[in-house]
Formats: C-alpha cells, structure tokens, sequence
C-alpha cells in the first residue's frame, strides 16, 4: 500500500513540474516583459505565416513531432518564455530547467532560426489564436 501511495506522489510531482512548474518562468533572453493589446489578427496572421515556414517541421498542434505538440503552449508558459525560446533555443537548452527537462524527450534540438523579435512577437500572437485567448 505504500508503494502505491509513493508512486502516486511521485507522479503528482511530476505532472505539477512539467504542467505547473514554469507558469511564472519568463526564460533566458532578451525578452523580459511582454504586454498584451486587444487581439491582433493581422499579427496573428503574419505569425501564421512566420510559424509555418519555420515551426511546422518539428511543432504540430495535432500531434507530437521531433519537438512537442504546441496545443496549449500559451497556457502553459508565459509570453516571455515563449518568445525567448523561439530567439534563444540554445540558451534556454542549456540554462532553463523547464527546457532541460523537455529535452530528455525531445532530444532533437531547437536550432536558431534566425527569427526577428517582431516575428517571434506575432508568432506568439498566432500561438494565441490558436488556443483560443
């Protein structure tokens, strides 16, 4: 019976740090605040565009690839997390736990690619729509 009891903790541990861990981390990079305005379609939509000629290779909404489902991203990690992973993958890789941990799954890296801060601003704009805030 306590072998049960401890697995269960352990995997309550668990899913609080990958799911909860990091809700207030904002990353290693040059972002360090980011504000919301009323929902930019326009933005979103060049972020679309942004998203599919350099993320759709390895991210999916539907499914996992060489990198993690994105469904949820948004509400998972902060703004500021996000953009800094999309401008800073190698130093988030080897500087951010949350990453750290991610890569033990994915163990095909983020290359830079060479993503402007607007970009990757209207990118997480897209990553919003998607998910519905």
């Amino acid at each position: 019976m306590s072998k049960i009891i401890v697995l269960f903790v352990v995997a309550l541990v668990s899913v609080h740090f990958f799911y909860g861990c990091g809700s207030n981390d904002k990353g290693i990079g040059p972002v360090k605040k980011v504000e919301f305005k009323p929902f930019d379609n326009v933005l979103a939509s060049k972020g679309q565009d942004v998203f599919e000629k350099n993320c759709l290779t390895c991210h999916r909404f539907d499914r996992e690839l060489t990198g993690p489902n994105l469904t949820g991203v948004t509400k998972k990690r902060t703004p500021e997390f996000i953009m800094n992973m999309i401008l800073n993958p190698e130093g988030m890789e080897k500087e951010n736990e949350t990453i750290k941990e991610l890569a033990k799954k994915y163990p095909m890296r983020m290359k830079f690619q060479n993503i402007s801060e607007q970009d990757a601003r209207a990118i997480l704009e897209y990553l919003r729509k998607v998910d519905g805030n």
